[in-house]
């Protein structure tokens, strides 16, 4: 118990990755279905790193028959194709068209997609689901899914990957979270309920049959923030949009005190938000 004055001890970090029922994902990816403007303005792109490690592993690691010439986006027969399924408004597919690939993007979320096609109108842009693309089979080098892989039915959503890889070709799985080894940032994620915090990557990007081992890469950074934009995170997250007006207004006040009151920051004030992104690579077997 703690003592007069004092602030309650953090919880202990959670030890598993979230796990949810069909009809609780269904539920819970619905909840974005009118937040793509704003889901686009405040969560942060991904490390320069990941596009690359997708493509041609770790370093000395054996090569796939993905033969990109680094930052050409080709391979000898033609362009790198890649598809970035559950694309959402973007952040990653603006990677992969950076890298030179040829980009498909599925993304069933309207307003999402209005905003992805509004940012890159260059990408093929379709409302397919990752589980029934109606693509054609072996047609994609590269296959990834940034922040939206515990959003997806596994096992069809791995089948029909497996269907859509060209021979060699590679699934990317990658993960911004928040880096909650860091106390501060952990009591912050408590307050928000940041439920996607995957503690444990061979949990968290478990996949079905037809796959070598997986690749993992973990490295924590940090993105400079307002108290404001960190509230304004916080409005794009599942929890916070799919709850009643007095949850949202009790998790605002409790942002509010922590962040002004406990933590001591000032309106408008610049402050270092620690991440830590979770990349996961797997070859077609």
């Amino acid at each position: 118990m703690s003592r007069p004055g004092e602030h309650p001890p953090i919880p202990n970090l959670p030890t598993g990755s979230p796990q949810m029922s069909r009809a609780s994902r269904q539920a819970s990816g619905a909840s974005f279905t009118r937040a793509g403007g704003d889901y686009h303005a405040v969560r942060p792109g991904y490390p320069a790193w990941v596009t690359g490690f997708f493509l041609h592993g770790a370093a000395g690691e054996e090569q796939t028959d993905v033969p990109a010439e680094p930052g050409s986006g080709r391979r000898a027969s033609g362009p790198i194709t890649a598809l970035d399924l559950g694309a959402g408004t973007g952040l990653y597919t603006r990677d992969l068209v950076a890298a030179g690939l040829q980009v498909t993007a599925l993304e069933p979320s309207d307003s999402m997609r209005a905003v992805l096609a509004q940012e890159l109108p260059q990408v093929a842009l379709s409302s397919a689901t990752a589980e029934d693309t109606g693509l054609d089979s072996s047609s994609f080098d590269l296959v990834t899914v940034a922040q939206a892989w515990h959003w997806m039915d596994r096992d069809a959503a791995s089948a029909e990957i497996v269907r859509l890889l060209r021979t060699g070709g590679v699934l990317g799985l990658v993960w911004n979270q928040l880096d909650v080894t860091v106390p501060w940032v952990h009591r912050l994620a408590r307050i928000m309920h940041s439920g996607d915090v995957q503690r444990d990557p061979a949990t968290a990007a478990a996949v079905g049959p037809g796959f070598g081992p997986a690749q993992v890469r973990q490295q924590r950074w940090s993105d400079t923030v307002t108290p404001e934009k960190i509230v304004a995170l916080c409005h794009s997250r599942s929890y916070w949009l799919k709850s009643s007006e007095a949850i949202r207004s009790k998790v605002d006040a409790n942002l509010t005190w922590y962040l002004h009151e406990h933590l001591g920051h000032a309106p408008g004030e610049a402050l270092r938000l620690p991440y830590d992104t979770l990349a996961v690579r797997y070859v077609l077997a």
